[in-house]
């Protein structure tokens, strides 16, 4: 019974993705049509502009539940992967019961207040040309989170039936409940708090990421908790939530987020990867090194047309790993050279990393991109010269390759195999640099970039589209929620005080610009190790951006160094996604030992390019401001 309804709701989920993987399809093509028509025949329309965030909107919020039905909404699982399968039902119900649910309905109820607000003013766009009936978007809030509860109860559903000792289930709500009684009861009696609420908030998200619960509903809840808690705070704060979420939704800088996941997901799927190994690997692999010099090459090609590093990594992981073990690589150069070149993607544009931290500090997408060339450039000649200085004075661990075709033919191939997504990554990044397209429209061309790619290759079909479509739903859902919770978070942490705290310490009891920039990329670099890029950029950076600016540092340059930070974070022993998706891809091809000692002087390299960029700031102006 439990699981016939569960399956029912699971179908509702399940039409609310697949349109909106239709509307992610659509979303590409009107952005490249306006695009196209504006900078061809200098025709516009706004109201076009406005259709296409309205989809925007739709295919993240309407993603939010289908996301959570396919357990593609992102949890810290360092210790979650070892739970039995009893224990991580109960961790699952307990996410939807205390996080999910209550957050999903305070944020409802104020946004219907919202949405009919906006009805009984008929609020319409402020632009000349624009949308009426505003109200109709602003309610794809209420229906999204409306979802999204009904998909809670289904992951209820589901976990219960597999529980088989619910004895152990309802002792744990026993003690959550008397718990949760006593909290009150210190409320009611107004028992003040014995550490400061600022750092029980981070104290708090912390223990539940590290017992597995969703970081998206882990910031949202400790958000919520803290406001009924909190007598200086109140729950009224989150009232401003509704509004900063419609500030999200209207932010057409993120809206290139789906469309550049969009466009490498196609090409994840074209074999454009498979190509480009085994031809590079065919031309260097007659220099002692040479197959890890090929797979940095692809890395930084990958990075720069697919950006997305988990299908980087396994690509690489899948098709040069068994070609370098073959060939007598050390398993840890060639662990650590897969690894490595597969996270470029977090730094060299256009990059996810990049496009959020533009949002988050109020900076230009496209300087961004520019000022990361260099890093990225300086990381790629890094990497090189490391492995042909240690294939040197190893002989043994990356012997040369005997190829047996003429060299001139492998030349043509490599060629053949190269020019394509160089000609797809001049045409997207060149835009945005000359300033021809914002990043949202160069992303949309970048699809059918993509797509044309995938037609000459022969690997374009409609399952294909219809995967891409699917995925990049549930990644850009799976981020915008993680966004959402972060605001809340943000809003009670800096009700509580925690900014104007952050901001007294750093200017008041340290006053040195570069020990604030030592301790801010410490904890970066620290909380790499346990926790993702995303909660990283949107929880951590809000809180630098005004000690940024009352140092008077180069915000760009601190973006960057933020950026190269984070890159590192996905190699970072023992939870770096990176090392995950590899020794998933690898299986037993390799041991976590060798993934390890491999990373690591990979990582120092990482770090010797930060100090670079840090003493020497204008190399990321090279390309321009």
């Amino acid at each position: 019974m439990y699981l016939k309804l569960s399956s029912f709701l699971d179908q509702i989920s399940k039409y609310a993705g697949l349109f909106s993987a239709l509307l992610v399809v659509l979303l590409a093509l009107l952005v490249s049509y306006d695009a196209g028509m504006r900078y061809l025949f200098s025709e516009g329309s706004i109201a076009l502009q406005e259709i296409e965030w309205h989809l925007f909107d739709m295919v993240f919020l309407l993603g939010l539940s289908y996301a959570l039905a396919q357990d593609k909404h992102v949890k810290v699982d360092i210790f979650f992967e070892r739970y039995s399968t009893q224990n991580k039902a109960i961790v699952h119900i307990f996410s939807m019961l205390f996080l999910v649910i209550p957050f999903s309905f305070v944020l409802l109820l104020d946004a219907f207040d919202m949405t009919m607000q906006s009805y009984m003013q008929q609020e319409i766009s402020s632009d000349p040309g624009g949308l009426s009936h505003r109200w109709i978007i602003k309610s794809m809030l209420v229906l999204s989170f409306t979802l999204l509860i009904v998909q809670a109860f289904s992951e209820i559903l589901k976990s219960y039936a597999k529980i088989e000792n619910k004895r152990i289930l309802f002792r744990i709500l026993r003690v959550m409940l008397l718990l949760g009684t006593l909290v009150y009861v210190a409320w009611y009696n107004r028992v003040e708090f014995w550490i400061d609420p600022v750092f029980l908030m981070f104290l708090m998200a912390l223990v539940l990421l590290m017992i597995g619960f969703h970081v998206a509903f882990v910031f949202a809840g400790v958000a919520l908790f803290f406001a009924l808690i909190s007598d200086e705070v109140g729950l009224h704060v989150l009232e401003m939530l509704p509004y900063r979420t419609y500030g999200i939704m209207g932010n057409v800088t993120l809206m290139a987020v789906p469309l550049f996941i969009f466009m490498g997901l196609i090409l994840e799927k074209s074999k454009m990867a498979e190509g480009l190994l085994l031809s590079m690997g065919k031309l260097f692999g007659s220099v002692r090194g040479g197959l890890a010099i090929s797979v940095v090459l692809v890395g930084a090609i990958l990075a720069a047309s697919t950006g997305i590093v988990g299908a980087s990594v396994v690509m690489m992981s899948l098709i040069a790993l068994p070609l370098m073990l073959k060939h007598g690589y050390s398993a840890s150069l060639a662990s650590g050279s897969i690894a490595a070149s597969g996270t470029l993607g977090q730094l060299i544009p256009p990059s996810i990393v990049l496009i959020i931290l533009g949002d988050q500090m109020h900076l230009s997408v496209g300087d961004l991109f520019r000022a990361a060339v260099v890093p990225g450039l300086l990381l790629i000649i890094l990497y090189i010269i490391y492995i042909l200085i240690y294939a040197y004075l190893n002989k043994e661990v990356a012997p040369a390759i005997v190829v047996e075709e003429a060299y001139s033919d492998v030349i043509k191939e490599a060629i053949k195999e190269i020019i394509p997504p160089l000609l797809l990554i001049g045409v997207v990044l060149g835009s945005i640099f000359a300033g021809i397209a914002s990043p949202s429209e160069s992303a949309a061309i970048g699809v059918l970039g993509a797509i044309a790619l995938a037609l000459g290759k022969r690997t374009f079909s409609y399952a294909m589209l219809r995967y891409a479509s699917i995925e990049t739903v549930k990644l850009t859902a799976m981020i915008f929620m993680i966004l959402i919770g972060a605001t809340a978070f943000s809003l009670v942490f800096n009700e509580l005080g925690g900014g104007d705290m952050a901001l007294a310490f750093f200017t008041g009891d340290i006053q040195s610009q570069w020990t604030f920039i030592l301790i801010a990329m410490l904890v970066i670099f620290l909380l790499g190790f346990f926790i993702d890029f995303i909660e990283i950029a949107f929880v951590v950076v809000p809180i630098l951006v005004p000690i940024v600016a009352s140092f008077g540092i180069d915000p760009i340059w601190f973006a960057i160094l933020i950026a190269m930070n984070l890159q590192a974070s996905f190699l970072t022993p023992p939870f770096g996604f990176a090392l995950f998706y590899l020794k998933g891809a690898a299986g037993d091809k390799i041991n976590t030992k060798a993934i390890y000692k491999g990373v690591i002087p990979f990582i120092s390299l990482q770090l010797l390019a930060l100090l670079i960029i840090l003493l020497f700031p204008d190399l990321i102006y090279m390309f321009g401001k």
